[in-house]
């Protein structure tokens, strides 16, 4: 019996077949390759020592799904399949919304015609939209304020109708807050096309030259050094999150939700900080207004997630920025072409 991953080559999902490989996990990846590249397939390899069946689809394509469970007994789905940059989504939100929401449509019908009724789905702290307190637990509020956020939000509430309608399945939501860091071989790390969108990826690329300044958005924040605080997470942290969420999943029935964060908020100007003890030399930045719609701070309580699940996150800033530079300066390119 197999887990299927959607999206198993991508930066979350490759770390997280690593971990499910090391714990001696069945694993089947099913990926289109549109924000990946093949060759994450041999750094898994490298890692573990351990092959993983790969299909190249899309969750679009319902043949490409049903080819994967035909060929296999899927016991299980981690979901990370899905586009996630949210000024896309603000560009294009059709492409978003048809892309997300109908891709797990279309995965939930194969489920239940295999009679696979287990998943765990890679949700966001995006659904909190603009807390009005923290830390965040998973009873708050939800809205969202993007497309992006959105589809997160519309399929954490499909898959609770699905539960609603067949007590049968299980349904576990992970709500992921900022994920950084690397694999501490140096393998595997975030490879963004293009120009970044996240804080990380862009304090590396200033680390190691490629770029000259980090834009800092805003200093007069109500946080302790005025710059934006925001709550970041190791990704094997993250993925080791998915093998306790998997367990939960199996043994159990019903729909649970999981704020997946260290409950600790890091500045922008610790991280830039951070990232300098790990090189070894300063990280020059400069301060720009703030973005519209950017708040103050937002981190998780992650207590539940501890309670119920028996997960919490074991790696601190510095970690996640030492492994983050390890990658890079091993890969400056990220995986090539």
């Amino acid at each position: 019996m197999a887990i299927l991953v959607t999206g198993g080559t991508g930066y979350i999902g490759s770390h997280t077949v690593v971990q499910l490989l090391n714990d001696n996990r069945e694993v089947v990846i099913l990926d289109n390759l549109s924000n990946s590249k093949l060759c994450v397939l041999d750094r898994i390899k490298e890692i573990t020592g351990k092959s993983v069946k790969f299909y190249k689809g899309d969750i679009l394509n319902i043949d490409d799904i049903e080819k994967v469970f035909k060929e296999n007994e899927i016991d299980a789905v981690i979901h990370f399949a899905g586009l996630k940059a949210v000024g896309e989504s603000v560009a294009k939100p059709m492409y978003y919304y048809h892309n997300n929401v109908t891709g797990t449509l279309n995965l939930c019908n194969i489920m239940s015609k295999y009679n696979c009724k287990k998943i765990v789905f890679s949700s966001s702290a995006t659904v909190y939209g603009k807390p009005k307190s923290v830390p965040i637990s998973e009873d708050f509020p939800l809205s969202t304020t993007n497309p992006y956020g959105e589809t997160k939000l519309m399929i954490e509430r499909i898959l609770s109708d699905i539960y609603v309608s067949d007590n049968d399945w299980s349904v576990c939501i992970l709500r992921y807050f900022n994920p950084i860091g690397a694999h501490e071989s140096g393998l595997m790390g975030e490879d963004p096309k293009g120009i970044p969108n996240n804080l990380l990826p862009y304090v590396a690329r200033v680390a190691f030259g490629k770029y000259d300044h980090v834009n800092v958005f805003g200093n007069d924040y109500a946080t302790h050094d005025g710059t934006g605080v925001r709550d970041y997470i190791h990704v094997v942290d993250l993925a080791d999150a998915h093998l306790k969420a998997i367990d939960f999943a199996m043994a159990n029935t019903g729909i649970d939700y999981f704020n997946i964060g260290t409950g600790i908020g890091y500045s922008v100007l610790d991280i830039i900080h951070a990232y300098e003890k790990a090189v070894g030399h300063p990280i020059k930045y400069e301060i720009c207004q703030r973005r519209p719609g950017d708040i103050d701070e937002c981190y998780a309580n992650p207590e539940k997630a501890l309670k119920v699940l028996g997960w919490k996150a074991n790696f601190d800033i510095e970690k996640m920025c030492y492994d983050s530079a390890n990658w890079q300066s091993k890969n400056p390119d990220g995986y090539g072409e």
